[in-house]
Parts: C-alpha cells; structure tokens; sequence
C-alpha cells in the first residue's frame, strides 16, 4: 500500500512521506503473557507506536524492564524497556489512539468499560464483551463486516461516544476453526453441523498455567468453560449482522441457516500451538470434494490481505498434502503464526469432510488478531472518526 497518498492514514503524523502512519497505542496487561505478547509484535510495527503501558498498582511506576517478569523467547524491546507503567486509568492514555488490552478477565470488564467511556479505541483479548450485543468478536479474516455494528454501540453508550467503543477477538481455539470454515462457506455455502476435537497447547492457560505434575505425560480431557465458548462463538462469527426493518443491525448468529456445533477440548503437553480435528456437514447438496476443499482453502483471501494490514499474512492458509501435517513444532510458526496450517483433508463417513487445522494460539490466537482487528480500523476508518 502507497501510506503516504491514503486518505484513510493521511491524518496521522509520519517520520517521512515514504513510511506509514505514526499512530500512538497504550497496552493494558502489559507485564503479563499476553500484553507481552503484544508489546513483541508492536515494537517493530510500521504504524503503531507504543506509547503508554497500563499493569497493576504495584508495577506502576516502575521501568517496564522492571516490572514485567519476561517469559518471550526474545528480549523485551528497546521501545519498551523504558517506558513507565501506570495504572490501567484512562488519564494515563488519553494519547493514544487505540489500547490494546491483554488483562485478565476478571479485571477487564470494569477496566475496559472505563476506557470506553473516555472515548478511546478498545481492542480487548479478554472474553468479557464477546457475549455483548453490540459489541463485535472479530477474527480479522472472516468478519471485518462486523466492525459496522460500532456506530450503534457508540449511540447505546450514555452519553453517546465519538471515538470510544470495544472490539473482541476470539478464544483462541475458536480463532484457528473459524478460519477455513470462513474459506469453505465462502466457496460452498454454509455449514450446518460441525464437530471439532481440540488438542490444545498449555500456553493457552496463561502463565504459570497447568502445574506440570498434571499435563506431563497426560492429557487433560477438560478445559473449564472453553467447549461452550467455541460452541457459541462460532455462530456469531460466521453469522451475519444485518439491518433490521428499523434500521438497526444485530448478529444473526447464523440463523439463515442453523448451525450445530459440537466441541471437545482437551489440554496436551505442547507449549504453543492449537489443532484441532475438524468433521463438517455442508447444506448443499451434494458436497464439495475433498479436492475441491483443497482447491478452495488454498485460494482463500481476505479483507486484512487486500486492503493491505501490514500485519496480515501474505498466505492465509497453508494446506499441506502430507499424511503426518500440520504438527504443532513443525508448524505454528507459520506465517510468523499469523497464518493457519490446514492438513488431511478427506471425506468424512458420517458428515461431509474433515480435516486437521493448526493455530498458533498466542499469536493468531490472542495478539495478532486484535493488532489486525485495530489494523483494519484504521483502514476502514472507524479510528479516529
């Protein structure tokens, strides 16, 4: 993309015209897994500038470099080694056009919701708004679209919000399904009854996370809360959110079509890395061919490819042909994991078709998507507005 002749970003300062917009962010959460997580990703972004860092009373006021206990396999970045933190208030960050945040779901809600209301940009990892009927859970691939509802949420809000509203992504397990179901709906029309078994990493239990005496060696047949998530978050994601005779919008939750969805999840000892073992039943009759899957998945595009996200890949889906692919070691990293892996695609003797999908469930699965997600903002507009 040409950033110095868009109009969308030719608001934001720039170092000079060849570059990208300087656009100032904050990170709430920002000593734990995922606001470090965030921190990695933004230091060497072409737009966003890391500008205000948010954690908990007692790191406030202390370096970043002394108040995060880093756990990324690289060092903590020059632009934020520095940079005081302070309490996740919104006076701290009336800078910044946009937050991202990466705060546990037991403070978000409040904290969040008071950014909110300060009229700031919120893209939230946390899962406190995805239930919200005006709030969208987007993952950047699939449903852009659904950044229309935000006029509406910013009405709802008293008093009405210029600039302020909340953005979620998904579960992370949910994230790496949705994706080639987005590519197969795309293609053949919808789906209406998925089976999916999840085997998924311990990093997606937040740092200390599993104790180790029970994940070593094991396999642990139960993730509190996350086969409903997956159950219901797909439906909003793959559904529509369409005007009604009043004008207003609302997430159909896939109700053109019904869509059954049927999730096991499971904790195994990988450190990154989600797959999950994908069965599907299409509403078209008769289906498409494992061939014609593959044909449909590799061809996949995007809104976030198109309108040119820095931060999208340039390959969305890789499918493999191999018998033994995608695998967690081999292949999280792909697209610097902000790609999906696809592999053993195949005729299913009870549904339709099934396949294996492999997400990088802390970089697609959590910061990735939401860095995308405010990428995507930015490019439609929505920020800054």
């Amino acid at each position: 993309m040409n950033y110095s002749t868009s109009p969308l970003l030719a608001k934001y300062p720039r170092h000079n015209m060849s570059e990208g917009p300087s656009i100032k962010v904050g990170v709430l959460g920002a000593t734990g897994t995922v606001g470090q997580r965030f921190i990695t990703l933004l230091s060497n972004h072409p737009w966003f500038v890391l500008h205000a860092l948010g954690a908990s009373p007692r790191s406030a006021g202390k370096p970043y470099k002394t108040a995060a206990n880093w756990k990324q396999t690289t060092r903590i970045p020059a632009a934020a080694q520095d940079l005081i933190v302070n309490e996740c208030k919104p006076e701290f960050f009336s800078e910044c056009a946009v937050i991202f945040s990466g705060l546990d779901a037991d403070v978000a809600g409040d904290i969040e919701a008071a950014f909110r209301a300060a009229d700031l940009a919120v893209f939230s990892n946390a899962k406190n708004y995805r239930r919200d009927s005006l709030v969208p859970l987007i993952v950047p691939y699939v449903n852009a679209n659904h950044l229309a509802i935000l006029p509406q949420q910013q009405a709802a809000h008293a008093p009405a919000l210029k600039r302020g509203f909340i953005v979620t992504n998904a579960n992370c397990a949910t994230t790496g399904v949705v994706i080639p179901l987005s590519a197969l709906e795309k293609a053949f029309g919808p789906i209406e009854s998925l089976l999916v078994t999840t085997m998924q990493a311990i990093s997606g239990g937040g740092y200390p996370g599993v104790p180790s005496l029970d994940i070593m060696d094991n396999v642990v047949p139960h993730i509190g809360g996350e086969e409903e998530k997956m159950e219901w978050e797909v439906l909003k994601i793959l559904g529509g959110v369409p005007k009604g005779d009043d004008g207003a919008r609302a997430f159909d939750m896939h109700s053109k079509t019904p869509l059954r969805v049927s999730a096991s999840c499971n904790r195994v000892p990988v450190i990154d890395g989600h797959t999950a073992c994908v069965s599907l039943r299409f509403a078209r009759r008769p289906p498409p061919s494992p061939q014609q899957v593959r044909e449909a998945l590799e061809n996949f595009t995007c809104d976030a490819q198109t309108l040119g996200c820095p931060s999208a890949p340039s390959k969305v889906i890789d499918v493999h042909e191999e018998p033994d692919r995608p695998q967690p070691r081999l292949d999280r990293y792909y697209q610097d994991g902000a790609g999906v892996s696809v592999g053993r695609i195949r005729q299913c003797q009870v549904l339709d078709i099934k396949f294996v999908v492999l997400a990088n469930n802390v970089s697609i699965g959590a910061a990735t998507s939401s860095i995308i997600n405010a990428e995507l903002a930015v490019l439609k507009g929505v920020v800054g507005n």
